[in-house]
């Protein structure tokens, strides 16, 4: 595992622009602070009170609430996700992103390469059908002293807050948990967790009830679906071990915590993204490590193909835009706060390739769909993952 200190100099980021790319600038002293992070659970785990907890190896999950469906394609999502195959947004249905996952493993694992759950694929994942497709976790209590924010459309409002961060308690449990607030709210009917016995909560059971989604929400929970301190159904993503000593940026460790993602990552010393498959693959010598989904360039701003070099890293960069960077003629200049919601999302990779890196993004469904201006788009959960990954002497290739 290996992290790379952001660079003392300003990074100079000019050709990516706000609808979904990029711009961002390191401040030199620090990086931000997450704002919406949690805390550390343990001393010997970073990650935040709902880590995932697997069985080991052929050991069969004991799980005191059953969820009330079989959900196989969510269940390959999140073995997929936790193996460095990310899907995108988990969601239970098979998409382009799953289909690029289903490819990257394949490939990995010396299969024909079909990007389809075919047979030969479905034999090499059955070593982690213990690993249910989702359980229940209870949001941590701390989240309600959270301060949720709606942001402005408007740049020079956005300049004005201290921090681009959740705008909604639901909105940072989706991200946490790699999905969308619609499938959380899909898998917790009524605001309950799906599988929850109907007399769950009462007397008899001896279980605490989940708040419902009609009681009064607590500070800055968006519309009370989700409240500190509920029971609540969520895809079982994992290998979000943080190892307190591997990182020496306190905001950093906490962002990961946030995004579910751990600190043991394999080491790479190449990174192929590639335009017409939006994919980027990720290889320890010749060996494929992990594959994300990602967004890359447009017409006014193609991805620039070639080899490049990593310069370093900002965790949770402010972003400067420029209306004349990004094509839109003369204008004022503003400095956007960092968080999760900014424009570049939690991590710029620099590039030797001026004006352009590699980010996160505040709309983790729109990658691979939508273009980014020139520079390489991923969910700030995927973003995240990668910059464990790779360091200064990481080649970047960028293919057509």
């Amino acid at each position: 595992m290996r992290h790379i200190l952001a660079t003392t100099a300003l990074f100079a980021l000019a050709a990516c622009g706000l609808n979904g790319a990029d711009n961002a600038e390191d401040d030199a002293s620090a990086s931000a602070s997450d704002a919406n992070a949690s805390d550390a659970s343990s001393s010997d785990n970073a990650a935040d009170s709902m880590a995932s907890r697997d069985p080991a190896p052929g050991e069969q999950v004991q799980d005191d609430m059953p969820d009330s469906e079989e959900r196989p394609m969510m269940q390959l999502q999140v073995v997929l996700d936790r193996e460095g195959f990310g899907p995108g947004v988990i969601d239970g249905k098979m998409g382009m992103s799953t289909e690029n996952a289903l490819s990257g493993f394949q490939e990995a694992n010396g299969l024909e390469v079909t990007g389809k759950h075919d047979a030969a694929t479905k034999e090499k994942l059955s070593k982690w059908d213990n690993i249910s497709a989702t359980r229940v976790v209870t949001i941590p209590a701390e989240w309600g002293e959270i301060d949720f924010a709606d942001i402005p459309e408007d740049t020079a409002a956005k300049a004005k807050m201290d921090n681009l961060g959740y705008k909604s308690l639901d909105e940072k449990l989706a991200e946490r948990f790699h999905t969308t607030v619609e499938v959380l709210r899909q898998l917790n009917p009524g605001g309950k967790p799906a599988g929850m016995a109907s007399d769950a909560g009462s007397p008899e059971s001896g279980t605490e009830a989940s708040p419902s989604p009609s009681a009064s929400a607590s500070k800055g929970s968006g519309d009370g679906y989700f409240q500190p301190g509920q029971q609540i159904r969520v895809p079982n993503v994992g290998a979000d071990r943080i190892d307190p000593n591997a990182v020496t940026d306190k905001g950093w460790q906490q962002t990961l915590a946030a995004l579910g993602v751990g600190t043991e990552q394999p080491e790479v010393d190449r990174i192929v993204v590639s335009k017409s498959e939006d994919t980027l693959k990720a290889y320890s010598g010749d060996k494929l490590v992990a594959m994300f989904t990602v967004s890359s360039g447009s017409s006014e701003f193609p991805l620039p193909l070639g080899e490049w070099d990593i310069v370093g890293e900002a965790y949770n960069p402010p972003y400067s835009y420029d209306p004349e960077v990004l094509g839109q003629g003369e204008g004022k200049t503003y400095t956007l706060p960092p968080g999760p919601n900014g424009p570049v999302g939690v991590i710029w990779i620099d590039l030797s390739k001026e004006h352009y890196g590699i980010h996160g993004t505040p709309d983790p469904e729109t990658i691979g769909r939508a273009q980014s201006s020139g520079c390489v788009r991923l969910t700030n959960w995927d973003a995240a993952r990668l910059a464990g990954m790779v360091n200064t002497s990481t080649k970047v290739i960028f293919e057509a």
